[in-house]
């Protein structure tokens, strides 16, 4: 299975124990508020 890099930098954030970050909504950043 191939993973987005949406998908990637949310496990890496995971594993990092990141429980908060900051962001805009919409444009090129929507996937990754897809995977959260």
């Amino acid at each position: 299975m191939k993973l987005t890099g949406a998908q990637i930098m949310m496990k890496v954030l995971k594993e990092e124990g990141v429980d908060t970050i900051f962001g805009y909504p919409g444009g090129v950043v929507i996937d990754i508020y897809d995977e959260l």
